[in-house]
């Protein structure tokens, strides 16, 4: 089996085969494709509904090939059982039943390929009283009790970009699932199917505020926990010039550099933990913050060690000089994006190219004159 083009990365080797589906699935690929893995996707062509943009900025395809197949004709279900039958992975997001109507579900493609990870990435997942109905991130990140917990105690709910719902419960647990069943594949030398659902993900990703939700730690109102932005150590604060510091001066030793930062007695800011006066505390301390520039506050507090950095706008991000440092940005194809990661340190990734949009004969020379082994 061949890798991604350029060599390199853990999961070099694995064939994924891709059906085209924004967010979860997407990510995932991306996330496979980075760490090696030959991603092709397909490309349902009567799919016209789905979002699209130029492949140079279409940045959660990059390191991947794509054909488009009709698969409502029998030559483009053929092409893509063909496929299925040579792939290590296939990944999927559609509706309930969509693949199965199509004549590729699980059953077909493991029949053909017992070995591989059919994995599966749904909203509200393939059972229960919500599985049939349409709905997006924000739906899912409402109904795991994340959504009511994100933003002010005196304002409604924030929505959190889509990272929480179809990127985080949905992409990163779709990859996880994925790479834990090649784990499994590689000693029982069998495939399986992996349903991941984002409305389970995103209560996963919210187990430790249930457990602190049931031991009373945890208040069920927006802005008044550690870290929901209630805590006067734990929140942002705006500056003279309308832009923000975040601070997170979570410990005590941090805490007291913190308030020494503000030229603020330890004294008057003792009782820390108390609900009742963090609203006084943050209105004392934002006013403060409020009298200089954020890269002053931030050029002060460089030497504390305090916990304090500045809020960054997506072009700052780009040329911060840790971000710099890391290389934690990347130039492909003229498109400036976020590296691949994590790093590691017996595999170096491929650096990412382009989308590369081909057509089926072109897919039929990458993967069908290819060996199974």
């Amino acid at each position: 089996m061949s890798g991604t083009d350029g060599g390199g990365g853990p999961l070099r080797g694995i064939r994924v085969l891709e059906f085209l589906a924004p967010g979860p699935v997407q990510m995932a690929g991306m996330l496979l494709a980075d760490f090696g893995a030959d991603v092709l996707q397909v490309d349902r062509t009567s799919q016209s509904d789905r979002l699209s943009q130029p492949s140079q900025f279409d940045v959660l395809s990059r390191s991947q090939h794509r054909v488009h197949l009709d698969l409502k004709s029998d030559e483009g279900l053929a092409g893509a059982l063909h496929l299925a039958a040579r792939a290590d992975v296939l990944l999927e997001g559609f509706r309930p039943g969509v693949m199965e109507r199509l004549g590729l579900g699980p059953e077909v493609c493991l029949a053909a390929n017992p070995r591989i990870i059919y994995a599966r990435s749904t909203g509200w997942g393939r059972s229960g009283p919500l599985a049939g109905q349409a709905g997006h991130d924000i739906n899912f990140v409402g109904l795991s009790g994340a959504l009511n917990s994100i933003g002010p105690a005196d304002g409604p709910p924030v929505t959190p970009l889509s990272l929480v719902g179809d990127f985080g419960g949905g992409g990163l647990y779709l990859a996880l699932g994925v790479c834990a069943a090649l784990v499994n594949g590689a000693v029982t030398g069998t495939g399986q199917v992996v349903d991941a659902a984002m409305v389970d993900g995103v209560a996963s990703l919210m187990a430790v505020f249930y457990g602190q939700f049931a031991a009373g730690a945890f208040v069920d109102k927006r802005g008044s926990n550690l870290a929901d932005g209630g805590a006067h150590f734990n929140t942002v604060y705006e500056c003279s010039d309308a832009r923000y510091v975040a601070v997170g001066a979570m410990e005590e030793r941090f805490y007291l550099r913190f308030l020494r930062g503000l030229s603020l007695e330890p004294d008057d800011f003792r009782d820390r933990f108390n609900r009742e006066k963090w609203p006084d505390y943050k209105r004392r301390i934002g006013s403060i913050f409020a009298l200089r520039p954020r890269d002053e506050w931030v050029a002060h507090f460089a030497e504390l060690d305090a916990c304090v950095s500045p809020v960054l706008s997506l072009g700052e991000a780009m040329m911060h000089s840790h971000n710099v440092e890391r290389a934690a940005f990347v130039d492909v194809g003229g498109v400036v994006q976020p590296s691949p990661s994590p790093q590691f340190s017996d595999n170096s990734l491929p650096a990412p190219l382009p989308l590369a949009v081909i057509d089926a004969n072109e897919a039929a020379a990458r993967w069908l004159a290819q060996s199974a082994d």
